[in-house]
Formats: structure tokens, sequence, C-alpha cells
């Protein structure tokens, strides 16, 4: 496929490419975990992705999906991780929000997947080529979403608030944003541009969800866990780490918008979610967790 694995300030991608390819692999793994016998989220939209993209790994996973605890692992974390983002959509419709914006949308299927209240526009930002291929898959099928929705070609690192405000989006309405997966792959700059974006756009009663399975990935460390693990795979031959950017450098999702007067709820991890879903996170889970530090935010303005 040729993926890149370095980055640079004016990098592009598409789905089988550098970041985009990571929106292919969280696609495969809700399809993965959609065959699962009692899935915690089911996204029946995510598999046609694959098979569009005849990526040869992704292929194989979906043509003898895995079974163990330990191989269904990263299809099991990002089933709570879709839960998990699913319900904060849920949630804010319950509260009469009408405007959601998917930033990073990457092979999000949830306008077509959820049950959205009528007047419901789901505006979804990311790069045009992911946009493209995802457009272009979704019109093979007879679906039709079930809320008005709509396209945002913009790179994140520019001024996408411009091409968002031209497709419809209105400031003056409460929005509910969700961050999925997306900070990793942010410098500290762009992500605090990022939140600043976000806080101007955001009528009061606004709502936010952000949260990734991992603030951290470290390769040497996941290696060294997948051997003690067999089975246990995140990613094929695809060396993420090279894609990310240190959270060290970065200010907590939680403290900026606590300090830009957001009320925020009480931070979770994935261990944690699984709880309040009802299951109990096997122990390769809270190995996993231990080395991605994964973290979930939910903040009201």
């Amino acid at each position: 496929m040729g993926r890149p694995v370095t980055r640079s300030d004016d990098d592009e991608w598409d789905i089988v490419s550098s970041v985009g390819y990571t929106a292919l692999l969280v696609a495969g793994w809700r399809a993965v975990h959609a065959t699962s016998p009692d899935p915690l989220a089911r996204d029946d939209y995510a598999k046609l992705f694959i098979t569009a993209s005849a990526d040869p790994y992704l292929t194989g996973v979906l043509a003898n999906p895995p079974t163990s605890e330990t191989a269904t692992a990263f299809p099991r974390l990002y089933g709570v991780q879709t839960r998990f983002f699913d319900e904060f959509f849920v949630a804010a419709t319950c509260h009469g929000i009408r405007q959601a914006v998917i930033v990073a949308a990457g092979l999000d299927s949830r306008a077509y997947r959820l049950d959205w209240p009528s007047g419901t526009t789901v505006f979804e930002v990311d790069q045009p080529k992911v946009l493209e291929f995802k457009s272009r898959v979704l019109a093979e099928q007879p679906a039709e979403p079930a809320a008005r929705r709509v396209e945002v070609a913009a790179d994140l690192r520019d001024d996408w608030s411009i091409p968002l405000r031209t497709a419809g989006f209105d400031p003056g309405k409460p929005t509910a944003w969700s961050l999925e997966g997306l900070l990793p792959y942010l410098t500290g700059q762009a992500q605090d541009a990022l939140f600043t974006r976000v806080d101007q756009l955001s009528a009061p009663a606004s709502r936010i969800a952000i949260g990734a399975l991992g603030s951290c990935l470290d390769r040497d460390r996941l290696s060294a866990l997948e051997a003690s693990y067999p089975g246990l795979n995140m990613s094929g031959d695809v060396d993420f780490s090279a894609l990310t950017y240190d959270d060290a450098a970065k200010t907590k999702p939680a403290q900026w918008l606590t300090e830009h007067g957001w009320a925020v709820d009480p931070v979770r991890n994935t261990l944690q979610l699984q709880v309040e879903y009802g299951r109990t996170p096997p122990e390769v889970d809270a190995q996993i967790d231990a080395i991605m530090h994964s973290e979930y935010v939910t903040a009201r303005r």
C-alpha cells in the first residue's frame, strides 16, 4: 500500500495511507466486533468499507474473524469506544440538541446507524479523499441516513470553521461535538487550536465528547505485550506510534475544557466503561490500557 510512516506539517492521506488508514483499521475492528455473540455496539456498514478498500490484512481478518479473548481484544475495546460515542449522541438529542459535528469522521456511520430525531443535521468533517471514499461506498447501499448528513471536506490543521459554516452550521444553536480517536494524531499546538475553534463555535448548552483507546502508542511496549499474548495484534504491520505525537507535551482535554468554562464529567477509561456496560474487563484489556492510557471525556457548555 505504500503507507507513510512519518508525519509532516502538511501531509495528506487517503483511506489506505498514513492517518487515513487508522479509520479503515477501526472500521475493521468494528466489523469484527459485530460478529461477536453479544457486541457492545453494532456497525453493519463497517464491513462494506473493508470490502471496498480491498486491504489485504483487514480483508483476511474479516474472512476468518478471531474468536479468542486475546485475539478479539482490540475489536472489543473499539466496541467500547463506539458504544461510548453512540450513547453520547443519543443523550445529546434527548436534551434537545439537533446539530451534531463529528470531527475527523473517518468511516463513522452514525448518521445511518443511530435513531436521530426529526430535524437533526449531522456534519462530518474530514480529509477530502476520506470523505470521497466513504460517500462512494455508502452510495452503493440502499440505506438512507437517519439524519440530514452534510460532508465538510477540510484539514483540521487549517481553519475548518469556514467550510463548516459554509455548509450550513449554525453557531447560535447548541451542538453535540465528537472528537473520537483524534487527539493522538495532533501536535499540542494543533490540539489547542482545535479546542479553541470548537469553543468559539459552541452555543450555550452545547456538549462535547472526547476519547481514544490510547493517548499513548508505545510500539515497543505493545510489541512486548503481543509476544506475551499470542494472537494479540493491534494493526497488522503498521506502526501507528510513528503517526502520533507525544501526549506529555499536550494539555489534558478535561483540564482545557474546565479552564474555558465547560462543566466536565468524571473522566473514565475503557475498563470503567466496560463495567458500566455490564462487562468484566479481561486481563489482556487491563494490560493494554496500562500501556495506552485510554481516556473518555464528556462536558457541557
